[in-house]
């Protein structure tokens, strides 16, 4: 297990595979495998059998306490409102559907878990690799199934930091050269009001249909609404700089302190791994197959790279549609258009957390 964390280690400082998780993640988990350290998640308070007296937990399993009270990933996603404009989504609503299409990695995942003998709990957990989204997958396991969250949060953010690889060759397979080199419309501009009200409104209907994701997706439209008011720039400026990194320190150091060899060291973890490359595979493909529909019925108006965007690793996968519709046409310049999909796809991993909690708890 050290020698894994040192592997990690490597991958986030020497190949740049998400650093600002990786790196706090696999040092937890060499914390967490030195066996005289008793520096893991788990290491709670205890009587001592000889003296009787109570002794603490480790300083892990303190702040650990804030992924298992489900504490860390909604005021993460505080921070990521903050740095997100739905303007995109808001001018092309339509941007929705792209979004909830991508999240059928998730629902397929978590089906075909449950065959290969995972518990619901289980395959909820695994499914949402598909997301495509660190802190959701982290909240989701840990109400769920807590001994799969250092191998889901290790899928997770590596296969977030590989989007340009896996992405292209699927949006590649999918679509036509044609297809491809389609260049959209300018989107129109949004008002203020517009993206005042936004945040507002999807915290009330996502809240009243999908209890179970309202801290995530309230946390993120406040960061929003934050963002968007142009009255509380200072703490929209803490929530997006200072509280972020914190919580990404501890949400990192804790997540990585739950991977000691006893649980991580199991055949299930090749299989999570694995099945959630699934997911993350066929979330993109069912963006842009959805994408290819919208191309036929709007006559050839929209790209349906766009589709693939729908997951929401931002902005990285917006990126990459821009990248591959700009290899068959230079001109093309895709990116404002999949900023939609993209951060619909936020929200439509919120929701699907939502859902796969409420019926897997």
């Amino acid at each position: 297990m050290i020698a894994i964390a040192c592997v990690l280690i490597y991958l986030a400082i020497g190949r740049g595979f998400e650093p600002l998780l990786l790196l706090p993640i696999a040092f937890g988990m060499l914390l967490a495998n030195i066996p005289v350290a008793n520096l893991n998640s788990y290491a709670a308070p205890y009587i001592d059998p000889v003296t009787g007296k109570e002794m603490a937990g480790s300083l892990i399993y303190y702040l650990y306490q804030g992924v298992k009270l489900g504490i860390y990933p909604p005021l993460i996603f505080l921070g990521i409102g903050c740095m997100t404009d739905f303007g995109p989504l808001i001018a092309n609503p339509k941007s929705f559907l792209l979004g909830a299409a991508a999240q059928g990695g998730i629902f397929f995942t978590f089906i075909g878990a449950t065959m290969l003998g995972f518990t619901p709990q289980e395959a909820g957990s695994i499914g949402i690799i598909g997301g495509a989204d660190g802190p959701t997958a982290i909240f989701v396991t840990s109400k769920l199934a807590p001994d799969l969250l250092g191998a889901i949060a290790i899928a997770a953010y590596s296969y977030m930091a590989l989007v340009p690889i896996i992405q292209p060759p699927i949006m590649k397979l999918l679509t036509t050269k044609k297809e491809r080199a389609v260049v959209m419309e300018t989107l129109r501009p949004v008002s203020k009001i517009e993206k005042i009200v936004f945040p507002i409104m999807v915290t009330l209907i996502v809240s009243f249909l999908v209890p179970d994701a309202a801290p995530l997706v309230g946390m993120l439209m406040l960061g929003n609404l934050m963002r968007e008011s142009g009255v509380v720039e200072r703490l929209s400026k803490t929530a997006q700089n200072e509280l972020m990194n914190i919580i990404t320190i501890f949400l990192g150091v804790t997540v990585g302190a739950t991977a000691t060899a006893e649980r991580f060291l199991d055949p299930k973890t090749l299989k999570i791994i694995a099945l959630g490359l699934i997911a993350f595979c066929v979330g993109t493909a069912c963006g842009v197959l959805l994408g290819k529909l919208m191309y036929v019925l709007s006559k050839g108006k929209l790209n349906p790279l766009i589709g693939s965007a729908g997951v929401s690793a931002v902005p990285m996968a917006a990126r990459v549609s821009q990248k591959v519709g700009q290899k068959e046409n230079p001109a093309n310049f895709l990116l404002m258009h999949a900023m939609g999909p993209n951060v619909a796809g936020v929200i439509g991993s919120a929701v699907a957390a939502g859902v796969l909690i409420n019926i897997c708890k």
